[in-house]
């Protein structure tokens, strides 16, 4: 645990240096105004299909079957809110990953870690690929887990969803450009309750409104410190 805080300290730190703050910004309103201007454009598609898998889940003729028809209204718009909202952050969370984890890493590498030597080598190809399988995983638990909600078990969905995510999508690239692929290994399978752990606490920062505008960017620069961290470490071990 005392790994995962000083990560994010040190990520709080760094998230108001005036070089960041453009990329704090950017993800968010890039994802948002892509969204919005598709939801418009495809809101009649997006309500059929919405139709169609309540349908096949049976809550479709349920909503219809509710009086007055304004609380069915107000059920459906909730649902499509509920698929909205992550697929705005899933989309700025990769944003950040694809396009600003270089000048991030270079940051914290320059001032922190000057000393670590660069392994990586997957590059642009690896992080798209990774992103792919995170964010399709992620997408996977919301819409399989979506009939949840009416049993009330739903609640815990968007945080090991938001957790999941985020280490998915964050302990690859931070590593990306000083790893190889066995640290990386190593580093994974080693630490692996700890970049959980630090994929739920960043993931519960996208739910507190206003704070969740940084969320991208907080994410990514804990996982950048706690990685580098932990390389630095596997390749000079603390004398016993």
């Amino acid at each position: 645990m005392a790994l995962v805080l000083d990560a994010l300290t040190r990520a709080f730190r760094d998230l108001f240096q005036f070089q960041v703050l453009w990329i704090v910004v950017w993800p968010v309103l890039a994802a948002s105004l892509s969204w919005i201007i598709l939801g418009i454009a495809s809101w009649d598609i997006f309500s059929g299909w919405l139709v169609s898998g309540l349908d096949a889940i049976g809550m479709q003729t349920w909503l219809e079957d509710i009086k007055p028809s304004w609380v069915a209204h107000g059920i459906q718009l909730t649902i499509h809110l509920m698929l909205f909202v992550p697929l705005v952050f899933a989309t700025a969370l990769v944003l950040t990953a694809l396009f600003a984890m270089t000048a991030l890493i270079r940051l914290v590498a320059d001032r922190d870690y000057p000393q670590l030597e660069l392994k990586g080598g997957s590059g642009f190809t690896g992080s798209l690929a990774n992103a792919s399988i995170a964010v399709g995983i992620f997408l996977g638990i919301w819409l399989i887990t979506l009939p949840l909600w009416l049993l009330g078990l739903g609640v815990i969905i968007p945080f090991v969803a938001a957790a999941y995510l985020n280490q998915r999508l964050f302990r690859y690239d931070a590593l990306l450009e000083h790893a190889s692929h066995e640290e990386m290994r190593v580093i994974f399978s080693t630490h692996q309750a700890s970049l959980w752990g630090l994929g739920l606490l960043t993931g519960l920062v996208q739910f507190i409104p206003f704070f969740n505008l940084f969320a991208p960017v907080l994410a990514a620069l804990a996982f950048i410190h706690f990685g580098l961290a932990q390389l630095a470490a596997l390749r000079h071990p603390a004398p016993r």
